[in-house]
């Protein structure tokens, strides 16, 4: 293999309904005058991920492996209800990895200063030994930063932070949030500590109970209690929180997001001084961030007609925050990398084992605290 050579991940949804991964050598690329050649050290694997690499229509129990090395070629059938869904992408070869760290090796005309600098990036295709990506996309990172530290420095930190803008923008004053032991919700925390915002956590296992109340976590609901609804009501009532962050899209049967509703809205009721057959004059808004429950989500509507329930993404989102606010943004991750905005990982994993059955398996599962890292030069 050439020394000018790249290693990347391709994801491929063949005519017959099979996605392929596999890896594909390609000459390294060379960087136009505002593009720098990153060296990619380390890159997660998120769930906004796994939409690319091997997405939710890909039936698990299917997949059989070919080749060896970079000749491997892992197949997995899709499921037949959802192969339609999955027409547009038949016959492209794609790149995954939404973010990654690694050192700038090489630089165009107006990006020289960032030659040696150890940064992090979001600029898709980081399942690759190397990649060519816009000078503006890097944050450059502290003196002794590593690539691994770097590696997860957009996705969930960006994503915390919105969802404290986003609480401003609205004129709510505390914050609920899903999947609470997450990676990304345990930043939440810290930023909420940080900042003084009152913040509800939901978990879904006693034990992520204690892992919070570690971080100084206040209020936290878990969802395999009998005191669930009960616990909730309590905690919205001693917050005044009206607006929530889910990561599940369903969770608890599917029933999560409409709960969450539910309880706000019999907590404002607990003031109300008069009945209304159209419940309270309480907005509450409840945002989807994820699909981490593939199970259709059910809203019982027993949370008058104040209330709204829609999706919510980080792009779209740092449009409304304006670019200024989001350099802030950028800047406190940089400072704080290491601690509000620490990434913990389970498994390193090179390209070749991206592909091996029981890595994709477990990396597909979206386990709460089993985070993986591919490192491409592994």
């Amino acid at each position: 293999m050439s020394d000018n050579s790249s290693r990347a991940i391709r994801s491929t949804i063949t005519n017959e309904g099979v996605l392929e991964l596999s890896i594909v050598n390609a000459e390294r690329p060379v960087p136009g005058e505002n593009e720098v050649l990153l060296k990619v050290e380390a890159s997660p694997i998120n769930p906004s991920d796994l939409a690319l690499l091997v997405t939710f229509a890909a039936d698990l129990d299917s997949i059989s492996v070919s080749g060896e090395g970079d000749q491997t070629v892992t197949s997995i059938k899709l499921h037949p209800a959802m192969i339609d869904a999955m027409k547009p992408r038949m016959g492209l070869s794609m790149a995954a990895g939404n973010e990654g760290g690694g050192v700038v090796i090489d630089a165009g005309a107006n990006a020289k200063h960032l030659i040696g600098k150890t940064v992090g990036v979001a600029g898709g295709a980081m399942y690759s030994q190397y990649s060519c990506v816009p000078a503006q996309s890097c944050l450059v990172m502290d003196e002794g930063t590593t690539s691994m530290e770097a590696a997860s420095s957009f996705v969930n930190p960006l994503t915390a932070l919105a969802f404290v803008e986003t609480m401003k923008m609205e004129n709510h004053t505390a914050l609920l949030n899903t999947a609470a032991a997450s990676n990304l919700g345990q930043m939440l925390i810290k930023i909420c500590q940080d900042d003084g915002v009152p913040l509800i956590n939901i978990v879904r296992k006693p034990e992520q109970i204690e892992t919070l109340k570690k971080l100084g976590a206040e209020y936290i609901c878990d969802t395999s209690a009998d005191s669930f609804m009960a616990d909730l009501v309590d905690a919205i009532v001693a917050t005044g929180c009206t607006l929530g962050f889910d990561a599940t899209g369903g969770g608890n049967g599917g029933k999560l997001p409409g709960q969450i509703l539910a309880a706000m809205e019999i907590a404002a009721n607990k003031t109300a001084t008069e009945y209304s057959r159209y419940g309270s004059d309480t907005y509450k808004q409840v945002y989807i961030y994820g699909g981490l429950d593939m199970q259709p989500t059910v809203l019982n509507r027993s949370f008058g007609l104040q209330w709204g329930l829609g999706g919510w993404l980080l792009t779209p989102m740092i449009g409304r925050i304006g670019m200024e606010r989001f350099g802030e943004m950028r800047a406190r991750v940089a400072r704080e990398i290491n601690t509000t905005f620490a990434s913990h990982y389970t498994q390193e994993i090179s390209l070749a084992e991206m592909l091996q059955p029981e890595i994709i398996r477990g990396y597909a599962k979206q386990a709460t605290g089993e985070k993986y890292l591919v490192n491409p030069h592994k």
